[in-house]
């Protein structure tokens, strides 16, 4: 799969799987743009002479658009985006609040929606791109407690179906991964406060007990698949999804 001096745009990049797919990307030879609302936490890319760090908070649309923009004048175009940028609340249907449900859908849905606007408009003109969205196994099958997060990554599920038939024969391809449980710090966040940290400790063994393979993804292994996405080698692919949960939805 080489990406050498491709130019790749990745939301969410400070942390987690973003960050992993980042430096994957870096150590392949690809020109990424690494954008997140945490700049403190791209500080780790300025060891990467081929990674561009920009802040970026994906619930504005003019800030979408500007960054999708600046990659432009800087390298005339994007072969691919990968939309790891996303948040949770760990909330039901009786107890999230209007403003819960507005932020998690703000970012996990409209910041998918915007990014993938802005970036396909410059691909077609180009006649190719890749774009790959990240839902997650929840976008299927639910989950309690969690209800604003399942209903965005659900709605990022249906971007991405109907962005590939309105991109199909364009050059432009549209996919997604639905990440299973990944030991990132999206996973303990949102318990703190609520539980003690042995509790919290205790319950991330409890979910890896829980899936087939009996542990948690790691980072690298959803950026992994984004990468595969990316590549010439996925080239078929069409408003597909990659699955990646150690069998948790296949019980």
């Amino acid at each position: 799969m080489t990406l050498t001096n491709k130019v790749i745009l990745v939301t969410g990049a400070a942390s987690g799987m973003g960050k992993a797919c980042v430096m994957k990307l870096a150590q392949m030879g690809g020109k990424v743009y690494a954008c997140d609302r945490n700049t403190m936490g791209l500080n780790d890319f300025q060891v990467f002479e081929n990674v561009i760090t920009k802040q970026l908070d994906v619930s504005s649309s003019d800030q979408c658009q500007a960054v999708v923009d600046q990659v432009i004048r800087d390298q005339g175009h994007i072969d691919g985006l990968v939309n790891f940028a996303g948040v949770i609340k760990r909330t039901g249907v009786l107890d999230c609040t209007d403003e819960e449900f507005d932020y998690v859908m703000k970012i996990n849905t409209y910041g998918c929606f915007y990014m993938l606007r802005a970036a396909a408009k410059v691909m077609v003109k180009a006649g190719k791109g890749s774009i790959v969205n990240v839902s997650s196994i929840w976008s299927d099958i639910g989950a309690s407690g969690v209800i604003a997060y399942c209903a965005s990554k659900g709605a990022v599920s249906q971007l991405t179906r109907s962005a590939a038939l309105d991109l199909a024969g364009t050059g432009v391809r549209v996919n997604e991964i639905r990440p299973g449980e990944t030991n990132t710090a999206m996973l303990a966040s949102e318990r703190k406060g609520r539980f003690t940290q042995e509790d919290i400790e205790n319950k991330l063994k409890e979910i890896a007990a829980s899936i087939p393979e009996k542990r948690l993804a790691s980072p690298s292994e959803m950026a992994d698949a984004a990468i595969f996405l990316l590549s010439d080698q996925s080239s078929y692919m069409q408003g597909s999804h990659i699955t990646v949960d150690g069998g948790y939805s296949a019980q």
